[in-house]
């Protein structure tokens, strides 16, 4: 199915034989004293989240892409793919870690995201905007030294490491912002 350029929205995915599948961040229609009109746009690529410019020609006609968005809950990791639950049919579903992108960093047994699924594959996981995680090792932090903004790494239960702030012990939990990895709060 095709659209035209014309018609493009926020949010929209299209699937473009050089970039792939991308969804459209930003576009503006400029229509010149001189020549033909076109649309500019900022598109994100779904696999690896890189942003890039294109150029469309007025009412040119782009490849529609129907992404389909279900709620699936990660059960348990199974070799190199995660093992998902699909809350309305109850199929397990096993995803590469690779499909996932930065999300395997955030997702403990039990968790729910929201999985992306275009033809039959799984492109992409959308996760809250801050998780809580438990914190297994991290130095405790010296008594005195109270540097106002000071930070030293902490490891949370998934694996990945946190910048925290030297007051935070191990077993804590922490909030977690899914978009940039840092340190949000306690929980």
């Amino acid at each position: 199915m095709s659209i035209s350029s014309n018609d493009f929205k926020n949010g929209m995915a299209l699937h473009l034989p050089q970039e792939g599948l991308v969804t459209v961040v930003e576009f503006q229609h400029v229509k010149p004293g001189k020549g033909g009109a076109f649309v500019r746009t900022k598109l994100k690529k779904v696999a690896g989240g890189a942003v890039v410019e294109r150029t469309f020609r007025a009412d040119e006609k782009v490849p529609l892409a129907k992404i389909d968005k279900r709620e699936m809950q990660y059960l348990y990791r199974e070799g190199s793919a995660l093992v998902f639950m699909d809350n309305d049919t109850y199929d397990q579903v096993h995803v590469e870690t690779s499909a996932l992108g930065s999300a395997v960093d955030f997702l403990k047994e039990g968790d729910s995201a929201v999985l992306h699924v275009y033809q039959d594959e799984i492109v992409a996981a959308e996760l809250p905007a801050a998780v809580e995680l438990t914190i297994t090792a991290t130095e405790p932090g010296v008594q005195g030294d109270r540097v106002s903004g000071a930070r030293k790494p902490a490891t949370v239960e998934t694996g990945l490491v946190v910048q925290v702030p030297l007051f935070v012990e191990n077993g804590e939990k922490i909030k977690v912002d899914t978009r940039s990895g840092e340190y949000l709060a306690r929980a």
